[in-house]
C-alpha cells in the first residue's frame, strides 16, 4: 500500500465502482422472509400481538437471556415505558451518562422525571460508575447505563451502586444486541433492557424496540403502558390506576422480518468478532489511536460501531480532526466504510433543546475531550465483508494516522 496519502496526489485505497461492492448492503434482505411477509399482507391479522409478536417475545428474550419481552413501535417509548412501569415520575432523578442518542435523556422527561447527565469513562466511553455516586440525591431513582457503540458498561459495579442506594437500573441496549458480559445477556443485568431496531441497527425492521425483563409483573406493566392499558402477558390483571397508558404498538410485518433476522444474528456476530479481531490486530500499538474498550476481557460485544480514538497527544500539535476526516475521505475509506458519528456530546447536539429546569448536567471533561479525539466509527457492515477487504480497510486507517504523527 502506497504511505503517499491521496489527498497529496497518491493512489486511493479504494476506488470507483470497487466501492459499491466491497460491503454487503445494509439491511440483509433472506428470502425466506419475503414468502412470510406476502403470505401475512394477504392475511387479515397485522397487529395486536399476533403469532410472530409472540414468537419474537419468546425467541429475543430467550437470546438475551431472559424471561419477556415486550415489543414496541421504537427504542425510545421502550425507555419511557420502562421508566412508567417502574413507578418513575414527577420528583424522581434519573441518571444518565452525556454520551448517548438523545432518546437515553428525554425519555426520563417524557415520564415526567428530571435527568442527570454525568461523564464517562475514557476507555469504555460508557457511563463511569464513580460519577454515578456521586450525582445519587434523595431525589434519584434510577441509573440508565448505554452501551455505547457496543461497548459494554461495567454492570459489576453499577448494579452495586444500585444496590447499596436502592436503585433501579435500565440498561439501553440500543448498539448491543447479542452482546453479553460474564456470559450473560446485556439488558438481563437491571429491571429492564431496552433494545432498538431502527435502520441502522444490527437488528431491523426499519424500525421497532423491546423491553427485556425477567420480572412478569413489571413485564405486564410495560406492555399495558405501551399497548393502551390491554396485555397479553397478565391478560386477566385487572389495569393498575394511574399507570399512563400510550398507543405504541408493534406490526406483525416488523415481527416476521425480525424473527429471521434473529436466526441469523449469531452467524453475522460471530463474523464481526473474527473481522474486528484482524483490524485490532493492525492497529495494534499504533501510538495515534486506540481502539475504544469494554469493561471486562470476557465481553462478548456485538460491534455495531466500534470506535477509534485519536492519541492527540502523539500527533503533530497543527493537526486537527477534520484534517484527518478529509485525509481519510480521500482513501476512499468515508463515508462508504467509516462513519464520522455524533461530533458532540447529548446535550451539545443541534437537537437538544431541553430547558434548564429539565435537566441537571454535572461536569463532564471527559465527554467533550473524548469526542474531540473520537476518530470515526467502522459501519457494522463492513464487518460483514472478506475478511481481505477488512484489512485493506484496517491498513488505509492506520495510513492515515500515522501520516499525522508527532515522529
Amino acid at each position: 500500500m502506497s504511505e503517499k496519502l491521496a489527498i497529496h496526489g497518491g493512489t486511493p485505497v479504494f476506488q470507483g465502482e470497487e466501492l459499491k461492492t466491497l460491503a454487503p448492503k445494509w439491511p440483509v434482505s433472506h428470502p425466506e422472509t419475503e414468502a412470510k411477509l406476502l403470505e401475512l399482507y394477504r392475511g387479515n391479522r397485522w397487529s395486536v400481538c399476533a403469532e410472530y409478536e409472540q414468537q419474537l417475545m419468546r425467541d429475543f428474550a430467550a437470546f438475551q437471556g431472559t424471561e419477556y419481552s415486550v415489543w414496541m413501535c421504537n427504542g425510545t417509548t421502550t425507555l419511557e415505558c420502562a421508566l412508567l412501569a417502574l413507578g418513575i415520575g414527577h420528583g424522581d432523578e434519573v441518571i444518565v451518562p452525556g454520551v448517548s442518542w438523545l432518546a437515553t435523556a428525554q425519555a426520563p422527561m417524557y415520564a415526567g422525571a428530571r435527568t442527570v447527565l454525568v461523564d464517562i469513562d475514557p476507555e469504555t466511553l460508557c457511563i463511569d460508575p464513580e460519577k454515578i455516586e456521586e450525582a445519587i440525591t434523595p431525589r434519584t431513582r434510577a441509573i440508565i447505563p448505554v452501551h455505547v457503540f457496543s461497548a459494554i458498561a461495567d454492570m459489576d459495579r453499577i448494579c452495586a451502586i444500585a444496590r447499596k442506594h436502592g436503585l433501579h437500573v435500565l440498561e439501553d441496549c440500543a448498539h448491543a444486541h447479542g452482546s453479553r458480559q460474564h456470559g450473560k445477556g446485556v439488558g438481563s443485568f437491571g429491571e429492564f433492557g431496552s433494545f432498538s431496531f431502527q435502520q441502522s441497527k444490527l437488528m431491523t425492521a426499519g424500525e421497532g424496540g423491546c423491553l427485556i425483563t425477567g420480572d412478569r409483573r413489571l413485564a405486564d406493566l410495560a406492555f399495558r403502558a405501551s399497548h393502551i392499558g390491554s396485555s397479553c402477558i397478565l391478560p386477566d390483571e385487572p389495569l393498575k390506576p394511574g399507570l399512563m397508558c400510550h398507543q405504541y404498538r408493534f406490526t406483525e410485518f416488523q415481527a416476521v422480518i425480525l424473527c429471521d433476522q434473529l436466526r441469523h444474528l449469531p452467524e453475522q456476530q460471530k463474523k464481526r468478532i473474527e473481522n474486528m479481531a484482524l483490524a485490532a490486530e493492525i492497529f495494534k500499538d499504533d501510538p495515534g489511536m486506540k481502539l475504544q474498550k469494554s469493561s471486562y476481557d470476557d465481553d462478548v460485544r456485538g460491534y455495531y460501531f466500534p470506535t477509534l480514538l485519536l492519541q492527540t497527544q502523539n500527533l503533530r500539535p497543527e493537526v486537527t480532526r477534520k484534517d484527518i476526516f478529509d485525509a481519510a475521505r480521500a482513501e476512499g475509506v468515508l463515508p462508504a466504510f467509516l462513519n464520522e458519528g455524533w461530533g458532540e456530546p447529548m446535550y451539545r447536539m443541534p437537537q437538544w433543546n431541553m430547558l434548564p429546569d429539565r435537566y441537571v448536567k454535572h461536569d463532564t471533561p471527559v465527554c467533550e475531550e473524548v469526542m474531540e479525539q473520537r476518530f470515526m466509527c467502522s459501519v457494522h457492515r463492513l464487518l460483514l465483508a472478506d475478511a481481505s477487504t477488512v484489512e485493506r480497510w484496517a491498513m488505509a486507517v492506520k495510513k492515515v494516522v500515522d501520516f499525522f504523527l508527532a515522529v
